[in-house]
């Protein structure tokens, strides 16, 4: 069922992925050609925007089909990271985007530059409808996957700042006021700065093999001790190998006892770990005795 489970999320993630960059990729042609056509540095601005959003959504696109690719003699733990990867891609990418907008922001502020409403706004509209319906589509996949939280946070984003436009080209068409647009700008970029940095702190978690956030290694040790006929647990690693999927290695000191009683405790072991953290790879040494190696276990020892 969990397998099953996730089949269907992938699927479903991955229609929704398909549909989003086909569409965010005609409404960089329709802002590109409009901006063009009404002189408007705004909607080629916007243009640019989104077709970093397309990109980030082929990423993640990407991202989620090699995760369906299964293990090889190579990459024994199949293809999980291939989509933080594209979330640390989609999120660095932002911060460049952000960037630009700033120096761009600046410059207008010194010399605001005359912008064509009526193009932006109906354009802008356009791009709120279709950002946000796939932001909302993102909304629910993205929850515990890192690569579908960049992308929707890319198109989060991206319905916010569509929206500023939209109110920009409602208060410059109003007062004449261009300085409007790169104050909204500067606006944009914080949002930007702000939404991604969380992004940023998790891929690197991952990467840097962390343990997943908000799991403690010394409560989980204490927890796996507690099982019937666990003397005491030591040499204990968690890291994360993607989005959904957790490893753990552990020395597990147990009384002298047949094989046969010792898979009971390991099978109970296995079973705290799948439903108390989901932890579905794990790697349990088990050791009779006393021990006396253990601190120095715990202070050399890498992961397995």
């Amino acid at each position: 069922m969990h397998a099953h489970d996730g089949h269907h999320h992938r699927h479903h993630a991955q229609t929704i992925l398909s549909w989003g960059a086909a569409a965010t990729l005609a409404y960089v042609a329709l802002a590109f050609v409009a901006g063009l056509r009404a002189h408007s540095l705004a909607l080629v601005s916007e243009a640019g925007h989104n077709l970093t959003d397309f990109l980030a959504l082929l990423l993640s696109w990407l991202g989620v089909w090699f995760q369906t690719k299964p293990p090889t003699a190579q990459k024994t733990f199949g293809y999980h990271r291939a989509g933080v990867l594209a979330a640390l891609v989609n999120v660095l990418s932002l911060f460049v985007i952000t960037a630009l907008i700033v120096l761009e922001a600046v410059a207008r502020l010194r010399a605001p530059e005359p912008v064509a409403t009526a193009p932006m706004l109906w354009v802008a509209a356009i791009g709120l409808a279709m950002n946000a319906a796939i932001a909302i589509s993102l909304r629910g996949s993205g929850q515990h996957d890192v690569n579908l939280r960049a992308a929707f946070l890319h198109m989060l984003g991206d319905a916010v700042a569509t929206a500023l436009v939209l109110a920009g080209a409602l208060v410059i068409a109003r007062t004449g006021w261009m300085a409007v647009d790169p104050i909204l700008s500067l606006a944009i970029a914080l949002l930007i700065v702000v939404s991604g940095w969380s992004v940023l702190q998790d891929t690197l978690n991952i990467l840097l093999e962390g343990a997943p956030a908000g799991m403690r290694s010394e409560q989980v040790a204490l927890e796996l001790a507690g099982v019937a006929g666990v003397r005491a647990v030591h040499d204990l690693h968690i890291w994360t190998l993607g989005a959904h999927a957790h490893a753990l290695s552990a020395h597990v000191q147990i009384e002298d006892i047949p094989p046969s009683a010792s898979e009971q405790i390991r099978r109970a072991l296995c079973a705290l770990l799948a439903e108390r953290y989901h932890i579905h790879h794990a790697t349990l040494q088990f050791e009779h005795g006393d021990c006396g190696g253990c601190a120095m276990a715990d202070a050399g020892h890498g992961h397995h």
